[in-house]
């Protein structure tokens, strides 16, 4: 008997609620984020602010964007913006934040949110305390089938999940003027891409309760590659691996007593995945024709809801979801130093250049 599967619970692209966007840093993942925005939906992205103000100007002239600002703090006073995209490197996110919060501006973070749970709490306290929304861009969780493995997972429909693995892998070459090679720039794999197997393990199993990671550091002490095991309440284990010194391939599964969900496409990206059950197969392939980063679209869509509904969080990915997957990574770089002691929250921000905030 084929399955039915539950629609996606996606918010309109075009038609429902739509925000003024302003962008933070006009790098890699900004140019694929406005793009998508402006193909894909009725989302605009009216200003722009650098450091630097020809980067801006040349931003603005391929996007058709007005607003032109030289500095952060011009950016996020512009009466125009309603919210705030920041996509500056790791490091910088708390305090480029923290300037648009204070603006009375909602935010959206690319992920990961800051570079420790420490700094995250501190981003959703003073998001919290001016009433603003503020939401990590895990972009992943607004996918059309992630919404649908979601409602699979509420609605029981895999039993009792007993275990998910996940991988994130693309090879970087050594390079010392990278910032995934440097330290003091958030670098690392795990920061970088880590992020989206940490967080899929806390989907599909629950928030960790005790965890064992392994792995290999760079002479800098960057992490170059990872496993960690984790075990949540209830039980059920998953596996993350995670690295900039191999491909992998993305393919995630979710394990219950009743069915298994098997990820066909890269997990991060708009996906179609297989639903194993005794004596069946069934397919949920991708509806939408979408496809690679132009996935980036659905949160902004959904963010523009929430605000629409007086929202100041995310209720699928929480202001506390972000502060759990970061401590997760926390953990996870902890055990691969040398020392085995924590890393320290970033907390000022050092000056490094504006470029692409992740490799995906």
């Amino acid at each position: 008997m084929t399955m039915t599967f539950p629609a996606p619970g996606v918010h309109a692209l075009r038609g429902g609620p739509v925000l003024r966007w302003g962008v933070i840093g006009p790098g890699e993942i900004a140019n694929d984020f406005t793009t998508t925005l402006h193909a894909n939906s009725d989302q605009r992205v009216v200003a722009v602010g650098s450091r630097s103000p020809d980067r801006a100007a040349a931003f603005a002239a391929r996007h058709g964007v007005p607003g032109v600002h030289g500095s952060y703090e011009a950016l996020v006073a512009d009466p125009a913006v309603d919210v705030v995209y920041v996509a500056s490197p790791h490091p910088q996110h708390l305090g480029h934040a923290l300037l648009a919060i204070a603006a009375g501006k909602h935010v959206l973070v690319e992920k990961p949110m800051t570079t420790s749970a420490a700094d995250t709490r501190t981003l959703a306290d003073a998001a919290r305390a001016a009433g603003v929304l503020a939401m990590e861009a895990m972009w992943t969780r607004y996918l059309p089938g992630t919404t649908v493995v979601a409602r699979l997972l509420a609605d029981g429909i895999l039993g009792d999940v007993g275990l998910a693995t996940v991988d994130v892998g693309w090879p970087h070459d050594p390079d010392p003027a990278d910032r995934l090679f440097d330290p003091d720039a958030g670098g690392g794999a795990l920061l970088d891409a880590g992020v989206y197997g940490h967080w899929f393990a806390r989907f599909a199993t629950g928030a960790p309760v005790t965890s064992s990671t392994t792995g290999a550091v760079s002479d800098r002490g960057v992490d170059l590659q990872s496993v960690t095991v984790s075990t949540a309440e209830g039980g059920a284990q998953s596996v993350v691996t995670t690295s900039m010194t191999a491909w992998t391939p993305g393919l995630a599964v979710i394990a219950g007593s009743r069915a298994t969900v098997r990820y066909t496409d890269h997990f991060v990206f708009p996906s179609s995945f297989a639903v194993h059950h005794p004596g069946a197969e069934d397919h949920w392939e991708e509806p939408t024709g979408i496809r690679g980063r132009h996935g980036l679209v659905w949160q902004a869509a959904a963010l523009a809801q929430y605000v629409a509904d007086g929202r100041t969080e995310s209720p699928v990915h929480s202001l506390d979801d972000s502060i759990g997957v970061a401590a997760a990574l926390d953990a996870a770089r902890a055990a691969l130093e040398p020392s085995g002691a924590a890393l320290e929250p970033t907390g000022a921000a050092p000056s490094v250049p504006e470029q692409d905030t992740s490799t995906l």
